[in-house]
């Protein structure tokens, strides 16, 4: 909440701000997208709103985002490679054909912009500018990962990593969905992908102009024999194993495969056959990015991850015997003296996170 004072002390910060859930605090989120001053809650101008996928009377929350927040998914991003880089060698030689794409946003009534925590970021400076990494050099060219039309952007995208494929070490979307959605755009558009390659240029139906133009520098030329590789090898019947034959020097997949998206698993180690590991590089929410994976090449069963102190405030509530999370006790329930600061091998906690524009 906005900050009367400065708190160093931890007990006084709790004793000050106790534990709240968004439903206390959002007629005052309510109040900023209508127009009212950021100071309601928070000391720091709210720059944005990000949409939550959690609900409140069938409606997305949204989060206050202010500018410094798009700095720590910048410093995470950073983070991963190294990390990745200790496990998985030459990742600098060749490409990453990873699938981002950002969705639809809207206005607040007072011209708030109100978008997903992803969007936020693709559209920001520190994706759009920054400058070039060989250990994160993306078949996607920018504005395919912006088109607002996600079918045209797919086939952008796509068509971009099977023209690449030979120089394609790292395959991957944000979530597991997401990259199964891909492969089976790819199973109903092969064959019109194929038609792009062999003329060397886009459809007549793919009209976004900026696309348009950033993909004549990546499909400048016919190709027939790029054309027959790929029609031989999406025209089996069986398409387990495919992604090694279309991508044949992929070294991992990366994508969330934890929590809701473990039920992807096995179709991703279908299109695989087993052989190129699942990698979840971070854990993050549209509050709040948490940490980093440690050691990416575990199993997804066996992930763990390393929360960053300066991502946040980290609190843990325990959970009760009855295996009741934070988000079952009533509002007048909130166990606000039951929060911890260390957390114990073999418990379970829910996650507490005082974010730094104040909210908590």
């Amino acid at each position: 909440m906005r900050r009367e004072k400065n708190i160093t002390d931890i007990a006084e910060f709790k004793r000050s701000v106790p534990v709240t859930t968004y439903e206390r605090i959002f007629l005052y989120i309510q109040r900023i997208a209508n127009g009212e001053d950021s100071s309601l809650i928070t000391a720091h101008s709210i720059i944005e709103m990000l949409c939550s996928s959690g609900m409140l009377g069938g409606e997305p929350k949204i989060m206050p985002s202010i500018a410094e927040d798009l700095e720590r998914p910048t410093f995470v991003y950073n983070l991963t490679m190294p990390i990745i880089n200790q496990y998985v060698l030459d990742l600098d030689e060749g490409k990453a054909m990873y699938l981002f794409f950002v969705k639809a946003e809207m206005s607040t009534p007072c011209g708030l912009p109100a978008r997903t925590v992803l969007t936020s970021y693709y559209k920001s400076k520190h994706f759009k500018g920054r400058t070039y990494d060989p250990w994160n050099d993306f078949t996607s060219p920018d504005q395919t990962i912006l088109c607002n039309d996600n079918n045209q952007s797919m086939h952008y995208q796509l068509l971009a990593g099977l023209v690449h494929r030979r120089q394609v070490l790292r395959l991957g979307a944000i979530f597991a969905s997401t990259f199964l959605r891909a492969i089976s755009f790819l199973e109903r558009n092969w064959r019109h992908l194929c038609e792009d390659i062999c003329n060397g240029q886009l459809s007549s139906s793919v009209i976004d102009p900026s696309c348009r133009s950033c993909m004549s520098s990546v499909l400048s030329t016919p190709d027939p024999r790029l054309t027959d590789e790929i029609t031989r090898i999406c025209s089996q019947k069986c398409w387990k194993g495919i992604l090694c034959q279309l991508w044949p020097k992929a070294k991992y997949i990366e994508a969330v495969v934890t929590g809701s998206m473990a039920q992807y698993v096995p179709a991703l180690k279908h299109y695989s056959d087993g052989r190129l590991p699942l990698v979840c590089t971070m854990y993050a929410s549209s509050e709040c990015y948490f940490g980093v994976n440690p050691k990416p090449l575990y199993d997804p069963v066996d992930v763990a991850f390393t929360l960053l102190p300066n991502m946040g405030y980290f609190e843990f509530l325990p959970l009760g015997h009855n295996g009741k999370l934070l988000m079952d006790f009533d509002e007048g329930d909130l166990p606000n003296d039951k929060l911890v600061d260390l957390v114990h091998v073999s418990f379970f906690y829910e996650p507490v996170v005082t974010t730094f524009a104040g909210l908590y």
